[in-house]
Protein backbone atom coordinates (compact mmCIF):
# COMPACT_ATOMS: atom_id res chain seq x y z
CA UNK A 1 0.00 0.00 0.00
CA UNK A 2 1.43 3.45 -0.86
CA UNK A 3 0.19 6.46 1.70
CA UNK A 4 1.04 10.31 1.37
CA UNK A 5 0.89 12.55 4.48
CA UNK A 6 -0.17 15.75 2.98
CA UNK A 7 0.31 17.82 6.02
CA UNK A 8 3.68 17.44 8.60
CA UNK A 9 5.40 19.26 10.67
CA UNK A 10 8.49 17.11 10.62
CA UNK A 11 10.77 20.07 10.84
CA UNK A 12 9.47 20.48 14.43
CA UNK A 13 12.12 20.44 17.47
CA UNK A 14 9.84 17.60 18.44
CA UNK A 15 11.74 15.32 16.59
CA UNK A 16 15.15 16.78 16.83
CA UNK A 17 16.07 13.44 18.72
CA UNK A 18 14.79 10.97 16.22
CA UNK A 19 13.81 12.79 13.04
CA UNK A 20 15.97 10.45 10.31
CA UNK A 21 14.10 6.99 12.26
CA UNK A 22 10.90 8.81 12.58
CA UNK A 23 10.97 8.74 8.92
CA UNK A 24 12.29 5.51 8.27
CA UNK A 25 9.05 4.23 9.89
CA UNK A 26 6.84 6.28 8.09
CA UNK A 27 8.55 4.89 4.97
CA UNK A 28 8.48 1.31 6.10
CA UNK A 29 4.64 1.97 7.23
CA UNK A 30 3.70 2.44 3.56
CA UNK A 31 3.84 6.08 3.38
CA UNK A 32 5.95 7.46 0.76
CA UNK A 33 5.51 10.87 0.60
CA UNK A 34 5.70 13.40 3.17
CA UNK A 35 4.61 16.75 2.30
CA UNK A 36 5.67 19.99 4.57
CA UNK A 37 3.44 22.91 5.22
CA UNK A 38 5.06 26.24 6.13
CA UNK A 39 4.74 28.31 9.92
CA UNK A 40 6.83 30.69 10.04
CA UNK A 41 10.17 32.80 8.85
CA UNK A 42 11.83 30.42 11.30
CA UNK A 43 10.56 27.43 10.33
CA UNK A 44 11.78 27.84 6.59
CA UNK A 45 15.34 26.94 6.96
CA UNK A 46 14.53 23.28 8.45
CA UNK A 47 11.85 22.72 6.54
CA UNK A 48 14.12 23.35 3.10
CA UNK A 49 17.10 21.30 4.68
CA UNK A 50 14.69 18.16 4.96
CA UNK A 51 13.41 18.80 1.59
CA UNK A 52 17.00 18.07 0.78
CA UNK A 53 17.73 15.73 3.03
CA UNK A 54 14.98 13.52 1.62
CA UNK A 55 14.29 14.45 -2.07
CA UNK A 56 11.18 12.95 -3.46
CA UNK A 57 10.05 12.27 -0.12
CA UNK A 58 9.85 15.06 1.54
CA UNK A 59 7.78 18.20 -0.55
CA UNK A 60 7.46 21.86 0.99
CA UNK A 61 5.47 24.49 0.87
CA UNK A 62 5.46 28.36 1.66
CA UNK A 63 3.45 30.91 3.93
CA UNK A 64 2.78 32.00 7.18
CA UNK A 65 0.29 30.25 9.42
CA UNK A 66 -1.93 32.15 10.55
CA UNK A 67 -1.49 31.82 14.44
CA UNK A 68 2.09 33.95 13.76
CA UNK A 69 1.04 36.81 11.47
CA UNK A 70 1.13 39.95 13.18
CA UNK A 71 0.46 43.24 12.67
CA UNK A 72 3.57 43.26 10.26
CA UNK A 73 2.15 41.13 8.24
CA UNK A 74 2.77 42.76 4.67
CA UNK A 75 6.34 42.22 5.66
CA UNK A 76 6.15 39.05 6.91
CA UNK A 77 4.47 38.18 3.75
CA UNK A 78 7.27 39.88 1.61
CA UNK A 79 9.94 37.99 3.68
CA UNK A 80 8.32 34.72 2.59
CA UNK A 81 7.96 35.47 -1.21
CA UNK A 82 11.92 36.10 -1.23
CA UNK A 83 12.08 32.41 0.22
CA UNK A 84 9.97 31.21 -2.18
CA UNK A 85 11.88 32.50 -5.08
CA UNK A 86 14.68 30.15 -3.95
CA UNK A 87 13.77 26.81 -3.90
CA UNK A 88 10.86 24.79 -5.39
CA UNK A 89 7.40 24.15 -3.26
CA UNK A 90 4.43 22.62 -4.08
CA UNK A 91 1.58 24.86 -2.37
CA UNK A 92 0.98 28.08 -0.82
CA UNK A 93 0.14 26.89 3.29
CA UNK A 94 -0.87 26.57 5.75
CA UNK A 95 -2.45 29.81 5.68
CA UNK A 96 -6.13 31.09 7.04
CA UNK A 97 -7.89 32.47 10.30
CA UNK A 98 -7.52 30.93 14.07
CA UNK A 99 -10.06 32.53 16.28
CA UNK A 100 -9.28 29.70 18.95
CA UNK A 101 -6.07 31.58 20.78
CA UNK A 102 -6.62 35.24 19.67
CA UNK A 103 -9.18 37.41 18.04
CA UNK A 104 -7.02 40.81 18.18
CA UNK A 105 -5.45 40.19 14.93
CA UNK A 106 -8.52 38.69 13.05
CA UNK A 107 -8.56 41.87 10.63
CA UNK A 108 -4.66 41.17 9.70
CA UNK A 109 -4.93 36.99 9.85
CA UNK A 110 -8.18 37.85 6.98
CA UNK A 111 -5.91 40.23 4.98
CA UNK A 112 -2.75 37.82 5.39
CA UNK A 113 -5.16 34.63 4.01
CA UNK A 114 -6.58 36.87 1.10
CA UNK A 115 -3.09 37.77 -0.02
CA UNK A 116 -1.81 34.39 0.31
CA UNK A 117 -4.57 32.90 -1.88
CA UNK A 118 -3.87 35.26 -4.88
CA UNK A 119 -0.33 34.66 -4.60
CA UNK A 120 -1.32 31.22 -4.49
CA UNK A 121 -3.32 32.50 -8.15
CA UNK A 122 -0.78 34.10 -9.27
CA UNK A 123 1.50 30.67 -9.25
CA UNK A 124 -0.90 28.03 -10.06
CA UNK A 125 -0.45 26.43 -6.59
CA UNK A 126 -3.16 24.63 -4.23
CA UNK A 127 -3.95 26.35 -1.17
CA UNK A 128 -3.61 24.64 2.38
CA UNK A 129 -6.30 26.11 4.48
CA UNK A 130 -5.94 26.02 8.44
CA UNK A 131 -9.46 27.15 9.80
CA UNK A 132 -10.13 26.68 13.51
CA UNK A 133 -13.02 28.41 15.24
CA UNK A 134 -13.59 30.22 11.92
CA UNK A 135 -15.30 28.46 9.49
CA UNK A 136 -18.01 31.88 8.28
CA UNK A 137 -15.02 34.05 8.25
CA UNK A 138 -13.34 31.55 6.31
CA UNK A 139 -15.94 31.11 3.61
CA UNK A 140 -16.81 34.68 3.78
CA UNK A 141 -13.22 35.29 1.94
CA UNK A 142 -13.74 32.14 -0.32
CA UNK A 143 -17.04 33.61 -1.39
CA UNK A 144 -15.30 36.24 -2.97
CA UNK A 145 -11.68 35.59 -3.93
CA UNK A 146 -13.40 31.42 -5.94
CA UNK A 147 -12.97 31.30 -9.31
CA UNK A 148 -11.47 28.50 -11.55
CA UNK A 149 -7.98 29.48 -10.31
CA UNK A 150 -8.87 28.55 -6.64
CA UNK A 151 -8.30 24.56 -5.42
CA UNK A 152 -5.86 23.15 -2.71
CA UNK A 153 -6.94 21.37 0.49
CA UNK A 154 -9.14 22.26 3.78
CA UNK A 155 -6.47 21.06 6.58
CA UNK A 156 -7.76 18.91 9.54
CA UNK A 157 -11.01 18.80 8.68
CA UNK A 158 -13.25 18.90 12.22
CA UNK A 159 -16.90 20.56 10.52
CA UNK A 160 -20.36 19.37 9.71
CA UNK A 161 -21.45 17.69 6.85
CA UNK A 162 -22.82 20.50 5.33
CA UNK A 163 -19.66 22.28 6.32
CA UNK A 164 -18.28 19.91 4.32
CA UNK A 165 -20.57 20.38 1.53
CA UNK A 166 -19.81 24.05 1.26
CA UNK A 167 -16.22 23.86 1.18
CA UNK A 168 -16.68 20.81 -1.72
CA UNK A 169 -19.16 23.04 -3.29
CA UNK A 170 -16.64 25.53 -4.48
CA UNK A 171 -15.10 23.04 -6.92
CA UNK A 172 -11.32 23.09 -6.32
CA UNK A 173 -11.43 21.63 -2.81
CA UNK A 174 -10.21 18.08 -0.63
CA UNK A 175 -10.87 17.46 2.66
CA UNK A 176 -7.61 16.63 4.79
CA UNK A 177 -8.64 14.02 7.58
CA UNK A 178 -5.71 13.36 10.04
CA UNK A 179 -6.13 11.68 13.92
CA UNK A 180 -9.52 13.31 14.91
CA UNK A 181 -11.58 11.30 13.01
CA UNK A 182 -10.48 8.21 15.49
CA UNK A 183 -11.10 10.18 18.32
CA UNK A 184 -14.58 9.43 20.53
CA UNK A 185 -17.45 11.83 19.97
CA UNK A 186 -15.17 14.25 17.57
CA UNK A 187 -18.03 13.76 15.18
CA UNK A 188 -15.80 13.96 11.95
CA UNK A 189 -16.47 10.25 11.56
CA UNK A 190 -20.36 10.90 10.97
CA UNK A 191 -19.61 14.39 8.98
CA UNK A 192 -17.70 12.81 6.03
CA UNK A 193 -19.35 9.15 6.09
CA UNK A 194 -21.53 10.65 3.24
CA UNK A 195 -18.77 12.28 1.39
CA UNK A 196 -16.88 10.83 -1.47
CA UNK A 197 -13.36 9.24 -0.72
CA UNK A 198 -12.42 11.76 -4.03
CA UNK A 199 -13.11 14.07 -2.00
CA UNK A 200 -10.24 13.25 0.94
CA UNK A 201 -7.02 13.33 1.50
CA UNK A 202 -4.75 11.70 3.96
CA UNK A 203 -2.81 13.99 6.73
CA UNK A 204 -1.52 13.72 10.45
CA UNK A 205 -0.69 17.36 11.21
CA UNK A 206 2.30 15.94 13.25
CA UNK A 207 3.84 16.11 15.62
CA UNK A 208 0.23 17.16 16.77
CA UNK A 209 -3.13 15.17 16.64
CA UNK A 210 -2.18 11.63 16.95
CA UNK A 211 -4.86 9.23 16.40
CA UNK A 212 -6.65 6.63 18.99
CA UNK A 213 -4.73 4.44 20.79
CA UNK A 214 -1.85 7.19 20.78
CA UNK A 215 -3.81 10.49 21.54
CA UNK A 216 -2.36 13.21 23.50
CA UNK A 217 1.60 11.71 22.27
CA UNK A 218 3.53 12.96 19.57
CA UNK A 219 1.88 11.77 16.22
CA UNK A 220 4.56 10.93 13.43
CA UNK A 221 3.57 9.87 9.95
CA UNK A 222 4.00 6.36 10.59
CA UNK A 223 0.02 6.49 11.79
CA UNK A 224 -0.97 7.59 8.61
CA UNK A 225 -2.30 3.78 7.83
CA UNK A 226 -4.56 4.15 11.59
CA UNK A 227 -6.30 6.98 9.54
CA UNK A 228 -6.97 5.01 6.55
CA UNK A 229 -8.15 1.73 8.74
CA UNK A 230 -10.78 4.50 10.38
CA UNK A 231 -11.87 5.55 6.94
CA UNK A 232 -12.17 1.91 6.06
CA UNK A 233 -15.11 0.83 8.56
CA UNK A 234 -16.38 4.29 7.86
CA UNK A 235 -17.10 3.44 4.20
CA UNK A 236 -16.76 0.28 3.88
CA UNK A 237 -14.18 -0.60 1.73
CA UNK A 238 -10.22 -1.84 2.31
CA UNK A 239 -7.50 -0.48 3.78
CA UNK A 240 -6.02 -0.86 0.13
CA UNK A 241 -8.90 0.78 -1.58
CA UNK A 242 -8.36 3.86 1.24
CA UNK A 243 -4.90 4.14 0.08
CA UNK A 244 -5.14 3.78 -3.48
CA UNK A 245 -7.99 6.69 -3.94
CA UNK A 246 -6.15 9.36 -1.41
CA UNK A 247 -2.85 9.00 -2.83
CA UNK A 248 -4.51 9.69 -6.48
CA UNK A 249 -6.77 12.60 -4.53
CA UNK A 250 -2.84 14.05 -3.25
CA UNK A 251 -1.28 13.81 -6.41
CA UNK A 252 -3.47 15.44 -8.01
CA UNK A 253 -4.56 18.32 -6.20
CA UNK A 254 -0.30 19.07 -5.27
CA UNK A 255 -0.02 18.30 -8.87
CA UNK A 256 3.18 15.64 -8.50
CA UNK A 257 4.16 12.04 -9.38
CA UNK A 258 4.73 9.10 -7.41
Amino acid sequence: MTYIDTHAHLYSDKFDEDRDEMIQRAIESGVSKLFLPNIDISSITKMEELVADYPNVCYSMMGIHPCDVNKDWETQFEEVKTHYKKGHHIAIGEIGIDLYWDKTLQKEQTESFRAHINWAKEEELPIVIHCRDSFDEIFEVLDQENDDRLFGVFHCFTGTEEQAERILNYGGFKLGIGGVVTFKNSGVDKAIQNIDLKNIVLETDAPYLAPTPFRGKRNESAYIPMIAQKLSEIHGISEEEIGRITTENALEVFKIKL
